[in-house]
C-alpha cells in the first residue's frame, strides 16, 4: 500500500535544538509515527563522504530530539535498549538518552547473520544474544530498515525470548533511516505485543529525514539494487530535506538516500567501493541514460505538476504554503533543466571527490 493510499498527512509537532519533529497521521495507523529533520542528518543522507564516527555523530541530534519529544509528551524517563549488531550500532541511543536525562535500565544485544548457499541468501541465523527480561519495560531500538526482513526476524525473536523469560514490554520506540515497510512491521508488532500484554501502549516510530521507499527494479540508470536502495517515489520526505537536496543537485543523483550503514561505519573500504562502482557505472552509461527520467525518478514524479498536485504526491498538503511554494518552484525548475544535465561530467566530479576521500583510509 502506498503512502497516498494510506492518506498520510504531516503536522508540525515541535522543534528541539536543530531538529524539527513532524507527526504523521493516517486513519489506518494504530501507532505513532514521526519524521525528524536536522541540520546534521541532512548532510549524512546526501553525501556518502560522511563515514565512520561522523556518520554516528550526525544522527545524534535527531535521536536526542526524539527522546526529548517523548520525555516531554509521554513522560518517558526510563528505557531498555536493544542493539541489533551491525546496522543498529549506527544509532546513538544510549548517548541520546544520557543527554535527555532518560535512564537506560538495561542493554540487550542480538547478532544476525545471513545464511548464504551458492551466493543465495537462504535464511538468517542469530549467533549471539544478551537478553535480560523485566516487567513493564519500554524498549528502544535503532536500525536501518529496507525490506525489514532481518529486523522483523530479530525483533520477533527478541520478543519471544523476552516474554518466555518472564518479562513484558509496555512501549516500543524505534529509530530508523528506513522505508515504508516499517509501517507494516510496526503495526504487526504492536498487535503481537498487545496480545501478550493488554497494557501495551503502542509504538513510537521515528524516521530520519523521510519515510523512503525501496527500488523495485534497477531503475532508470540500470544500476540500482532492488529491495536495498532507497528512493523518494511513494514515500514521505521532510520538506527541509527536499530543499537541501534540490539545492545540491548532484546529491539528488546519488545511488540512494543512504548506502549500506554497516559498511559506511565499520567497513569503510567496502563502502567506498560501492559508491565508486555506482558513479563509474553512471559515467560509463551516461550516453544511454535519459537525464530527465533519472531526475524524475529521484524526485518521485516524472512530469511537471501543479502546486496542488505536487503537495498531494509528496504528502506535504496541509503544511505552511509560504514555505512549500518556493520548494515547489525549485523542484519544477530542476525537472525542467534536467534534459541538459551532463551526467558524465557529474559522475567524473563525484568520482574525483570520493576518490580523494578514500585515500585517507587506504
Amino acid at each position: 500500500m502506498t503512502v497516498n493510499q494510506l492518506a498520510i498527512r504531516l503536522q508540525e509537532a515541535g522543534v528541539f535544538g536543530s531538529t524539527k519533529v513532524y507527526s504523521m497521521h493516517a486513519p489506518a495507523f494504530s501507532n505513532r509515527y514521526y519524521l525528524l529533520t536536522s541540520d546534521e542528518s541532512r548532510p549524512l543522507l546526501a553525501s556518502p563522504e560522511i563515514i565512520g564516527f561522523d556518520a554516528y555523530k550526525a544522527v545524534l541530534p535527531a535521536t536526542a530530539a526524539a527522546f526529548s519529544f517523548l520525555h516531554a509528551h509521554a513522560n518517558l524517563t526510563d528505557v531498555d535498549i536493544l542493539t541489533i549488531l551491525r546496522g543498529g550500532l549506527n544509532y546513538p541511543l544510549e548517548e541520546a538518552c544520557y543527554q535527555c536525562g532518560i535512564r537506560v535500565g538495561d542493554m540487550h544485544f542480538l547478532s544476525c547473520e545471513r545464511k548464504i548457499v551458492d551466493h543465495v541468501i537462504t535464511g538468517l541465523d542469530i549467533k549471539y544474544e544478551k537478553v535480560r527480561a523485566k516487567k513493564g519495560r519500554v524498549l528502544a531500538i535503532g536500525d536501518i530498515l529496507a525490506t525489514g526482513d532481518t529486523f522483523r526476524y530479530c525483533l520477533h525473536h527478541f520478543i519471544d525470548q523476552y516474554f518466555q523469560n518472564g518479562g513484558s514490554l509496555n512501549r516500543l520506540v524505534f529509530m530508523t533511516i528506513g522505508g515504508t515497510r516499517a509501517i507494516s512491521i510496526m503495526e504487526e508488532t504492536a498487535a503481537r505485543l498487545k496480545r501478550r500484554n493488554p497494557n501495551f501502549e503502542g509504538v513510537d516510530c521515528f524516521f530520519v529525514e523521510g519515510m523512503f521507499t525501496v527500488y523495485e527494479d534497477k531503475g532508470v540508470s540500470g544500476i540500482n539494487v532492488p529491495d536495498i536502495d532507497f528512493g523518494w517515489k511513494g514515500g514521505v520526505v521532510a520538506p527541509e530535506f527536499r530543499s537541501y537536496i534540490v539545492d545540491r543537485p548532484d546529491a539528488l543523483l546519488e545511488k540512494c538516500i543512504i548506502y549500506d550503514g554497516g559498511a559506511r561505519r565499520y567497513e569503510i573500504p567496502v563502502h567506498f567501493d560501492e559508491v565508486l562502482e555506482y558513479w563509474e557505472g553512471i559515467r560509463d552509461r551516461a550516453g544511454s541514460i535519459d537525464p530527465k527520467a533519472l531526475v524524475g525518478e529521484k524526485l518521485g514524479y516524472d512530469a511537471p505538476l501543479s502546486f496542488d498536485e505536487w503537495k498531494q504526491v509528496t504528502c506535504l498538503d496541509g503544511l505552511d504554503e509560504q514555505t512549500l511554494w518556493p520548494l515547489w518552484k525549485k523542484e519544477m525548475a530542476l525537472l525542467e533543466a534536467a534534459p541538459a544535465l551532463d551526467l558524465k561530467a557529474i559522475a567524473e566530479r563525484r568520482i574525483e571527490s570520493v576518490t580523494t576521500k578514500q585515500k585517507q583510509y587506504e
